[in-house]
């Protein structure tokens, strides 16, 4: 394996694409109106249509033709603005507003090929060992390649209890692996987990900003507060985004009273801002923000806020840079087009929209460049814009034009010193042992330790079922077993104890285990103090 980095087992090709869909700031469902078409470049194009589907000299798919059509003039206009056919706007719904079923992945397509860009916490595909970054190659056998967003959506949706067999290519492996992933009811919660790090921290994961965030968050707050909590970690690492109402919700009950939170104008769009609430239940302690690359969006008005409003910290690396707020126009077959109407700026003033006259290729390359020019290792790598200087309620500079910049900048967790544990992390090994090993000792498990708390607090990984897990690895992969030193072995001792944990109390038994060596966590509870 050529992975070097912890939270990039996932390789470089999955920066390039993780952001293509350009997740919506804010989705606003507006109905859809009738446009006279008065200018006659309307009436050009529609001629061209009826020409090709009357006179040329093969059979066409008109709706594709349309479809792409609509496509090709949103991608001229600027990275985030999008076309919708009916079954992706359902499919996007059940996401963001209830559950699925499936196997439960998040992707992209990109050069014709299905790239997995995340796996959904505890679902099928993560149990079976899917890996963001997999390329989905083939599915029951047959080439997957060249699949539509249609396509995918019906091969690997499916009633709860059915099976399908996905050959997925590993980037740093040549052969082609196949998971047989049985398929369940999907559940789209947004926040992730939220427990007690320590006697008076509180630690909340936010993995989107949805319909149901700001009652999961503020239950979070209020669960947290009941035990004890007086200042809080909120983990927005990953977090793409979503809808603007939830991400001020968020900040609402983190910001005192009358403290903006973002303002929003564009050409055609009156300019609103927004301010923050007495009805905040966490709006004194204080207060850390995670963020790190793949933080977009609505992720960034919360980290924006809380910074220009010096209401706590902000850690990590540089946000994503997402600052254009895109609207849904409902079309009259039940499609729709996400386009861009407006910007936001944070209190302080800034866009942290990052450039992207240069078209879309070059847009997203630029966090390819992230790695080569060493930012994420680095905070002397990161070129700032001095001329978006901007200053906090506190007088900080802060900048705009590029993302967040982190209080508190954390570089990537190398995995130089631990390549025995990367080689079989990137692998289904782990997952599968773990999940194996529940299944055949769960009764035990459960006598000696009988709730999350316990098991948090009491349960040791042994050398045995290492070793047991490196045989699995070396059965399940046909490689030899690799060689383990004290620091491999700690790694997997910490890993094998959080997944045994998720398989058996859930997330509440899997981030206590991993956040204890997370570096971005540890460096929060260092600055709250």
């Amino acid at each position: 394996m050529d992975g070097k980095h912890r939270e990039t087992i996932i390789s470089i090709l999955y920066l390039t694409i993780a952001f293509l869909a350009g997740v919506s700031v804010a989705i606003n469902f507006l109905p859809s109106k009738k446009i006279s078409p008065s200018n006659p470049q309307l009436y050009k194009l529609n001629e061209v249509m009826n020409y090709i589907d009357k006179y040329y000299v093969d059979s066409v798919n008109m709706d594709s033709i349309y479809d792409n059509a609509i496509n090709a003039i949103l991608q001229q206009l600027d990275p985030h603005s999008s076309y919708s056919t009916p079954a992706q706007n359902r499919a996007m719904m059940e996401v963001l507003e209830g559950s699925f079923e499936g196997i439960g992945v998040q992707f992209n397509i990109m050069n014709d090929t299905v790239m997995v860009v995340s796996t959904i916490s505890g679902g099928p595909s993560e149990k079976a060992g899917i890996h963001a970054g997999d390329r989905i190659v083939t599915v029951d056998g047959k080439s997957f390649v060249g699949a539509t967003n249609e396509k995918v959506f019906k091969a690997l949706r499916g009633r709860k209890g059915t099976h399908v067999k996905v050959g997925v290519l590993r980037p740093g492996f040549n052969e082609v692996n196949t998971y047989d992933i049985k398929r369940d009811v999907i559940p789209t919660y947004t926040v992730d987990v939220a427990y007690m790090v320590d006697a008076k921290t509180g630690y909340i994961k936010l993995n989107e900003f949805g319909s149901t965030t700001a009652e999961e968050f503020s239950n979070a707050i209020r669960k947290l507060k009941g035990e004890g909590m007086q200042q809080l970690i909120v983990d927005l690492r990953g977090n793409a985004g979503g809808f603007l109402e939830a991400a001020i919700s968020v900040c609402d009950e983190l910001l005192p009273n009358k403290q903006k939170i973002v303002s929003v104008e564009g050409l055609n769009i009156r300019p609103e801002s927004y301010y923050a609430t007495r009805k905040g239940n966490f709006e004194t302690g204080k207060v850390a923000i995670l963020i790190d690359d793949f933080s977009a969006s609505a992720s960034e008005i919360v980290a924006g806020a809380i910074q220009d409003n010096d209401r706590g910290y902000v850690i990590g690396r540089r946000s994503f840079g997402k600052g254009l707020v895109q609207r849904q126009f409902n079309l009259n077959d039940e499609s729709s087009i996400r386009l861009t109407t407006s910007r936001y700026h944070t209190p302080s003033g800034r866009c942290i929209q990052r450039n992207y006259k240069e078209g879309v290729d070059a847009y997203y390359e630029e966090l390819y460049n992230r790695i080569t020019n060493g930012e994420m290792e680095s905070e002397d790598s990161i070129k700032l814009d001095k001329s978006l200087e901007y200053k906090t309620i506190g007088g900080r500079t802060v900048y705009g034009g590029g993302g967040i910049m982190p209080d508190y900048f954390v570089p990537l967790q190398h995995l130089d010193e631990t390549p025995g544990y990367a080689e079989i992390a990137n692998t289904a090994a782990l997952v599968q042992y773990t999940f194996h090993y529940v299944t055949q000792h769960k009764a035990e498990l459960k006598k000696n330790y009988p709730d999350t708390k316990n098991f948090v607090a009491k349960y040791q990984v042994s050398d045995a079922q290492i070793a047991e897990l490196v045989q699995y690895y070396k059965k399940l992969s046909g490689h030899d077993a690799p060689a383990l030193n004290a620091k491999d072995r700690k790694e997997l001792k910490v890993w094998t104890k959080a997944l045994i944990g998720r398989n058996m109390y859930g997330e509440n038994a899997f981030y206590p285990v991993i956040n204890t060596t997370d570096n971005t966590i540890q460096k929060a509870l260092e600055v709250l103090k």
